[in-house]
């Protein structure tokens, strides 16, 4: 998948993993946005980690320490409800992209 894709759409894949599964540290929203693309978005700590320094400055997740399920200490992202409002604009907003998108690709190009 193109990074300029992947750039475009993970603060949104996070939000709305967030919003599904509750509170997540990164490893286990990485494990969910893995298994949710079918294999095909395996993010390193170097992808998902400054996508989640970025929602957390833009106000959209807090975080805070806990306990992993293997009893490890971890930082727990949680969506706020500017996050929230974030989702349903961005939702917004990708639904306007996909039904231009569908235009292109699903009508020929006529010549002029």
């Amino acid at each position: 998948m193109a990074k300029e894709v992947l750039q475009g759409t993970l603060d949104l894949m996070v939000l709305r993993t967030l919003e599904t599964m509750g509170p997540q540290h990164g490893f286990g929203l990485a494990k969910r946005i893995l298994q949710m693309s079918e294999g095909v978005l395996d993010l390193n700590q170097g992808t998902l980690y400054p996508a989640l320094l970025r929602l957390e400055q833009h106000g959209w997740i807090k975080s805070r320490w806990g306990v992993s399920d293997n009893n490890r200490k971890a930082k727990f992202y949680e969506l706020t409800a500017n996050g929230r409002r974030q989702i349903t604009r961005e939702a917004a907003s990708w639904e306007r992209t996909v039904s231009l998108m569908e235009r292109f690709l699903r009508r020929p190009a006529t010549e002029e």
